[in-house]
This record gives C-alpha cells, sequence and structure tokens, in this order.
C-alpha cells in the first residue's frame, strides 16, 4: 500500500515537472545553445557590439535625458535689469533710476501633463527602437552565418569529389598498365580531375570571403574548424500560432505603434498651445533718484493671429500619416511572418526529398564504381554517376542548410532564438 501512494506521488510530481517544463518550453527556447549556430556568449557580445544597436542604444540614452527636459519644461527664469536717468527741466535736477524684475513663463496645467506623457512615449519608442536593432542584427548575422556555411559544404563536397577522383585515376592508371583500359581513359581522367581542383580552389575563395565578411561586421564571432549541420526538424505548430506568437512581440510593430503614440500627443501639445502659456514677473524699481520705491506683479501673455494654429493643423496631419504607416507596416509583418512560415516548412520538405534522392544516387553511385573496378561498365558511365552524386550532395547539402536557416529564421523572429529582449544600456 505505502510502495503504491509513493509510486502515485511520484507520478503526479513528474506530471507537474512535464507541465512546468511545457509551459516555459518556449520562455527557455532562447537559452538553448545549438552546436550548429555560434555559442551564445558569442552571439551576444556580437549584437552588443554591432553598430544598428550601439546607435540604438545611445538613441535611448537621448531620450531618456529627453524625458527630463519634457517633464522640467523648456522655460527658464528671466532676469531683467535696466537703469536710466530722469531730468527735471523746470528744477534742473538729474535724478539717477533704476529697475530689476525676475519672470518665467507658466506652462499650462493640462500641457504639463502632455509633456510628461511624451517623455515617457519618446523613451518607450528608443527601447522598442533598440529592440527591433538588436533583431536586424541578429537576422544579419543568422544569414552570413548560413552564407559561409554554404560555401564551406561546397568546398568541402569539392574536396571529397576531388578525393574519390583521385582514386579513380589510380584504378584507371593500374588497368591501363594491365592493359585492360586504354590510356585515353586515363587522360580523361587526369583532365576531370584538374577541373574539380579547379572548383575546389574557388570554393575555397568563396568561403574565404564569406568568413571574412562574417567575421568583419561580427567580430566577437570564431568560427569553427569542423561544424556538422544539424539535421532538420518539422516545423511545429500552424501558421495562424507563429502568427500571433510573431505579433504578440515584434519590436518593429512595437516601435511604429510607439511614433504613433508620440505623433499623437505632440498633435494635442499643438492644439493645447493655442492656448499660449502667460509670462508671470515680479517687479522693482528706484525712481526719483530714490525717493520713489516701485514693487509689483505683472502678467504678460502672447497673442497669435493664425500661427499656432496652422501649427497644430500640421501636427494632426503628421500624426494621421503615422498612423496609416502603422497599418503600412502591420500588413507586412503579416506577409513576413507568412513567407517565414511557408519557407520554413516547405524548406524541411525539400531536404527530406533531397536527402532520400542523394542518399539513392551516391549508392548507386558506389555500385557503378565498383562494377567499373571488375570493367563491367565503362568509364563514361562511372564519370557520370560521380558527377550525379556529387550533384545530388551538394543539393541535399543547401536544402539540408536552407532548412535549418529557414527554421532559425522563425524562431528569431518570435524571440525564441537568441535573446532579443534584453535592453542593454551602455
Amino acid at each position: 500500500m505505502i510502495n503504491s501512494v509513493n509510486s502515485w506521488k511520484l507520478k503526479v510530481e513528474s506530471g507537474v515537472l512535464l507541465g512546468l517544463f511545457s509551459m516555459s518550453g518556449f520562455a527557455s527556447a532562447a537559452e538553448i545553445s545549438r552546436p550548429d549556430l555560434p555559442p551564445l556568449a558569442q552571439v551576444e557580445s556580437a549584437l552588443n557590439s554591432h553598430l544598428l544597436v550601439k546607435n540604438a542604444s545611445s538613441g535611448l540614452m537621448m531620450e531618456q535625458a529627453n524625458f527630463h527636459r519634457w517633464n522640467s519644461g523648456s522655460y527658464e527664469f528671466n532676469l531683467r535689469a535696466g537703469s536710466s536717468q530722469r531730468k527735471i527741466v523746470n528744477a534742473g535736477q538729474s535724478l539717477k533710476e533704476w529697475d530689476v524684475a525676475l519672470e518665467r513663463t507658466l506652462r499650462l496645467p493640462n500641457k504639463v501633463g502632455i509633456d510628461q506623457d511624451i517623455g515617457e512615449a519618446s523613451m518607450q519608442r528608443a527601447k522598442f527602437a533598440l529592440g527591433d536593432a538588436r533583431h536586424e542584427a541578429g537576422r544579419t548575422l543568422l544569414k552570413l552565418w548560413y552564407v559561409w556555411q554554404r560555401e564551406q559544404a561546397q568546398a568541402a563536397l569539392w574536396k571529397r569529389q576531388l578525393d574519390i577522383l583521385k582514386q579513380q585515376a589510380q584504378m584507371t592508371e593500374k588497368r591501363v598498365r594491365a592493359g585492360d583500359a586504354p590510356k585515353l581513359e586515363l587522360n580523361q581522367v587526369v583532365a576531370i580531375e584538374s577541373q574539380s581542383a579547379v572548383s575546389w580552389h574557388q570554393a575555397q575563395l568563396r568561403a574565404q570571403l564569406a568568413a571574412n565578411d562574417l567575421t568583419r561586421q561580427y567580430p566577437a564571432i570564431q568560427l569553427p574548424e569542423n561544424l556538422v549541420p544539424a539535421t532538420p526538424e518539422a516545423i511545429d505548430h500552424d501558421f495562424a500560432f507563429w502568427k500571433s506568437k510573431i505579433f504578440d512581440d515584434n519590436h518593429e510593430l512595437a516601435m511604429v505603434q510607439a511614433q504613433n503614440r508620440v505623433q499623437q500627443l505632440l498633435a494635442q501639445r499643438s492644439h493645447a498651445d493655442r492656448l499660449p502659456d502667460p509670462t508671470v514677473g515680479l517687479r522693482y524699481a528706484n525712481e526719483m533718484g530714490g525717493n520713489e520705491k516701485v514693487a509689483g506683479v505683472y502678467l504678460s501673455v502672447p497673442i497669435s493671429f493664425g500661427q499656432r494654429t496652422a501649427i497644430a493643423e500640421g501636427a494632426t496631419q503628421q500624426a494621421a500619416i503615422t498612423a496609416d504607416q502603422e497599418a503600412f507596416i502591420t500588413r507586412r509583418v503579416e506577409g513576413d511572418i507568412y513567407a517565414a512560415h511557408i519557407q520554413a516548412v516547405k524548406s524541411y520538405e525539400t531536404w527530406l526529398q533531397a536527402h532520400e534522392a542523394a542518399q539513392a544516387i551516391r549508392s548507386n553511385a558506389e555500385l557503378i564504381a565498383r562494377a567499373y573496378s571488375f570493367g563491367e561498365v565503362s568509364l563514361s558511365d562511372s564519370l557520370t554517376a560521380r558527377r550525379l552524386a556529387l550533384e545530388s550532395s551538394m543539393a541535399e547539402n543547401l536544402a539540408q542548410l536552407d532548412a535549418n536557416e529557414a527554421r532559425y529564421r522563425l524562431l528569431l523572429d518570435a524571440h525564441q532564438l537568441w535573446a532579443l529582449d534584453e535592453t542593454h544600456e551602455h
């Protein structure tokens, strides 16, 4: 009885743990280190040091300074002082006089609240801009990483093809010496071997250029000597799931929405400015050579003749333009999500077909090569089979990398690949 109870408790606890892991699966996905991608520490350093991210980080600090400016307002105390001389002609007197005043323009209470909202909205926009910059830097890193992988894979395949052709040349040379094959076949194999060597060197050059492009833009990324591509995985969930996931946390869309909010507040501020802010001052004067002391308070209000109304109308139209831009970005982001999802799904299906075809063609090439060693098929048949095997292997490798990149791109857009939500202030 006690054992059954303990077993039941163990099952319950295991179920709870599995439930917690399933609930936090997406939350912890960005923390998973994948062997076919750069280490997370290198990625973090590379993204933080990217120029786009640095500029966005500076923009955030600028908006933090502007936040205090919006809160404090742009008005300052103004000190005015003057000196004059009064002449009384009939009395023949000349009296010195002076006055001093301290004044300041006061924001109306409704404008104070709007300015605080503008500062907060502008700072929020800058935070989203920083997240969007990290996202774009991550996209570029992922793209360059797979450009380099593709060139590396092709160089490796050409090297393997060159090694196979060298073995083919050795086999043909033995048959020529034994009198089982004409020397023309050896010349043909050597010529194709030389062509493959040229293709290998060209592939090496492309791989070197791709590596330089990657490390130049992301110096923190250290390229491994040997990198084994991961086996592609099928895309879980449907388009509606990924659309909801990406839309819920999209930096670009959030940035445009924040910009729309800022423009709406600026338009509201411009309309509030149609009622000018008053200037209040304290004045003290020493007149009639000190015989008269004058102290008082004064109020001044600017009178506008249409300029403030025109500025408010312009700000309203600017807010309308920003609102239209938000709708445009929303539709474009939805199109990008669809393209990323369908590409990830179809790339995986393409890799499955390319993998099956390549396995069959490589197996056939091995059989033909063995048959040639026994003199059962011609050299032309063997070389053709080798060429087809190379092409199918290249197609398989490229399809494999395409499937992995498309899947990672989808995870990246959903913020499930690398940590893109962290705000770094430098």
